[in-house]
């Protein structure tokens, strides 16, 4: 398999910066160039920086994949699955490009960030930056500890990256992104055991509740599901709450081997069943932004910027 960006599968850091772009002109063969050298840039800083634990994505628009690389197109590649259903919405927001760069210190997360957006000027305007953080023991901001379900060891590979059924893009992710907005002061109103209700596991020592004590709108319910094969349904997440005194939530992103398991999640979080359940958990925070993107291999990015 081409190699993986490292970003994709690599373990949890610190501190993260999602940047997301608008490209604003048409040179795409100085954009593939420049993608390359932001490759570099990432593998500059964790030779520099190696005790940060240095990590980069780059991942392409589904709609900008279209020009910069419109002779080879991911066999799955689909824009992002916009839902609503009453107050419950996943809505789509401007993305060309996204770049997500992490590390274990902030001032290389920033040092990164400002040569990027340097580096990519003037093809793009940048739409927007959030800041990412550990939040004590690998947290969420509602208290219950973020990613517990991700795929372990190699098995996130097998998870997270396409493997040889699309073979110009083995290495590749589907890359989802959603910006989640929490409403602490409600949230914060339930009682603790009420808030173990509405996520289906408890909330100091994360340990799950049983099938038959699982309330069917519980967050850990609705995004649990299986394939007409009976098998687990599943995304690598690459997720950080992010926030500051005003303004809290989760920076969410599913790293997936096809589109279809976050549409799957997403539309059972969204859309109720017969009776009525849908997650709970939507009624305490919001999504503001979605965008769907495609990371391709490292290979691909510098194969393609050496063709005119």
């Amino acid at each position: 398999m081409s190699q993986a960006q490292k970003g994709i599968c690599a373990e949890p850091n610190l501190h993260a910066l999602y940047l997301t772009f608008t490209v604003v002109d048409d040179d795409v063969q100085a954009m593939r160039a420049k993608l390359v050298r932001v490759l570099e840039l990432f593998s500059y800083f964790d030779e520099e920086y190696y005790e940060a634990m240095v990590s980069g994505v780059i991942a392409v628009g589904t709609d900008y994949w279209y020009e910069l690389y419109p002779r080879l197109i991911p066999q799955e590649l689909a824009p992002f699955p916009s839902m609503q259903s009453d107050d419950r919405e996943a809505p789509v927001t401007p993305g060309d490009l996204f770049i997500q760069i992490k590390a274990d210190r902030t001032d290389i997360c920033h040092a990164i960030g400002i040569e990027v957006i340097q580096l990519l000027k003037p093809h793009v305007d940048l739409y927007e930056e959030i800041s990412g953080f550990r939040f004590l023991d690998g947290r969420d901001l509602t208290g219950f500890v973020d990613g517990t379900e991700n795929p372990k060891g190699m098995h996130k590979f097998e998870v997270a990256l396409v493997g040889d059924k699309d073979p110009e893009f083995a290495g590749g992710s589907y890359i989802h992104i959603q910006r989640y907005r929490h409403n602490m002061t409600k949230w914060q109103l339930l009682a603790t055991t009420n808030q173990e209700e509405v996520m289906g596991r408890t909330k100091t020592d994360n340990v799950e509740f049983s099938s038959d004590k699982k309330a069917a709108f519980a967050h850990t319910k609705r995004t649990s599901l299986k394939d007409e094969e009976g098998k687990s349904v599943e995304i690598l997440r690459q997720s950080m709450p992010y926030g500051d005194m005003s303004v809290q939530g989760l920076y969410f992103i599913s790293c997936a081997s096809s589109p279809k398991p976050f549409t799957d999640m997403l539309r059972n979080m969204i859309f109720a069943d017969a009776e009525g359940n849908y997650d709970k958990l939507l009624d305490y925070t919001i999504a503001e932004t979605g965008g769907a993107y495609f990371a391709p291999s490292v290979k691909f990015i510098k194969q393609q910027a050496l063709e005119a």
